[in-house]
């Protein structure tokens, strides 16, 4: 049995504006109907050689990520949230403490949420072989039959063969990323790969390693494990113990140490999907060469990526450009310099820009908010519920609320009152007042919510009780 570890603690920055803090690029829909993540989660598990996936996540996405897990109808093993981002390390080690509760020596296949793999059978196949090479005493990588000089990857350097496993190979080295002299030469070589970071190990012999090469990760990482809390779904761990913990990835932490490396080749249509011009080269186009998406017309215009989740883009006599149109934010970049989107986010995070974070939709575990307007003393909403879903109980020191019922049925308790309202029948709620807002319907509950006072941030919000586990 191989057991799946699904690592989704990136940000993807150099997918924004779409891809935010709160909401990563795993999280969104970009190629296909499911998102990076629910594809990545797919692979593994409609075959019964699989175990249910561990998910190691973003504490902040947790219930984001618990929701696409049950529209695709699977249920993981744990989801392990953390408090701190400290890399893919960390992140494996965790998990492969995890797996070692029950098993001895379980095999892991460790992945990234956020990678597009196009040839799934392929991809399975080259996993047979790594479960191999692992039971042999391997700690492997896949690695992509390159099929450019790409410089914008890491590249991985075959040696000999390992004895009775078909097309697996000892690694020499791990390769950073490479001039385009150098790119030209390893491709044809034919001895170099890109380095997918998609690991395959026994989980005792990553743990042996690392435990030789970094002993303060992994006490670190067995303090976090043994100080977690766990509440419904979610293992929570300790975050003075993880937060403690040095970052770092797991080439860098084990693979590029140890001598027990190896690497399986495989072409499997593979691309992390790291940058706007990679998703325009992955997409269909039309004649001109255009990747379209949402609303968008185009005059005169070639070789372009143009996307819009709000209103329309009109786009004349433009060549090679990015074009990606959010409600907040618009984004034009050349498509040779859609990697160094990266840089822009920082500079909105030195800024303080609440666009580097969040999008206008915020999901919560009960459905999400869209702020509509925001001005002086006022604040709009449109606010859903999905059935079954339920707000805190909470109050305000600073604001009060009106709420109109657009779709569906909202049960309201306001401070002693309870109350049930339907399609265009409204309630306010005076500041200070406790109050919850609940869908004891089938159908998603759709309310505008206008916002009155003096302060009207997230932050004032007293959570009196709460069906989600939040403080």
């Amino acid at each position: 049995m191989i057991h799946p570890v699904v690592l989704s603690g990136g940000s993807g920055t150099r997918l924004w504006p779409m891809s935010r803090t709160l909401y990563p690029k795993q999280l969104l829909t970009l190629l296909g109907q499911d998102s990076l993540l629910q594809q990545t989660v797919r692979r593994v598990t409609e075959d019964e050689r699989f175990a249910p996936p561990l998910l190691v996540a973003n504490e902040e996405h947790r219930f984001i990520i618990a929701e696409q897990l049950r529209e695709i109808a699977v249920v993981p093993r744990a989801l392990l949230l953390e408090p701190a981002g400290r890399n893919t390390a960390p992140a494996a080690c965790v998990a492969a403490l995890t797996l070692r509760e029950t098993e001895t020596d379980p095999l892991m296949l460790v992945m990234a949420s956020d990678h597009l793999i196009t040839d799934v059978a392929a991809f399975l196949a080259a996993v047979n072989r790594a479960a191999d090479a692992a039971r042999g005493g391997a700690l492997v990588c896949l690695g992509v039959e390159p099929e450019r000089p790409e410089t914008g990857y890491g590249y991985i350097h075959r040696g000999v063969a390992l004895d009775g496993i078909d097309n697996a190979f000892a690694v020499v080295e791990f390769v950073e990323k490479p001039d385009a002299d150098h790119a030209t030469e390893y491709l044809a070589s034919g001895e170099y790969f890109w380095n997918s970071s998609i690991f395959m190990f026994p989980a005792r012999l990553y743990l042996d390693e690392l435990e030789r090469l970094r002993p303060d990760m992994v006490a670190a990482c067995r303090l976090a494990l043994a100080g977690a809390r766990r509440d419904n779904d979610f293992v929570r761990l300790d975050k003075s113990a993880f937060s403690a913990c040095d970052g770092d990835s797991i080439d860098y932490a084990v693979m590029e140490r140890t001598r027990r490396a190896a690497v399986v080749p495989v072409a499997m249509g593979w691309s992390d999907v790291g940058s706007w011009d990679s998703l325009w080269e992955l997409s269909a186009k039309d004649c001109n060469g255009n990747s379209i998406a949402g609303n968008v017309v185009a005059e005169d215009t070639r070789n372009c990526y143009l996307r819009s989740e709000a209103g329309l883009v009109a786009a004349i006599g433009i060549d090679d450009l990015v074009v990606v149109a959010t409600a907040d934010a618009v984004m034009v970049a050349p498509r040779n310099r859609t990697q160094e989107v990266k840089r822009l986010v920082a500079r909105l995070a030195e800024e303080q820009r609440d666009e580097a974070d969040a999008l206008p939709t915020v999901h919560r575990p009960w459905g999400s908010f869209t702020s509509l307007h925001n001005g002086h003393r006022v604040q709009v909403k449109h606010i859903v519920v999905k059935p079954g879903g339920k707000l805190s109980l909470q109050m305000h020191h600073h604001r009060a609320e009106h709420w109109i019922v657009v779709q569906g049925t909202a049960r309201i308790r306001r401070g002693e009152e309870e109350m049930i309202l339907t399609e265009d029948q409204s309630t306010y709620i005076p500041l200070g007042t406790a109050h919850r807002l609940e869908n004891p319907g089938k159908i998603p509950l759709h309310l505008i919510e206008v916002q009155s006072g003096s302060y009207l941030g997230e932050d004032d919000i007293i959570r009196l009780e709460d069906s989600y586990g939040r403080s």
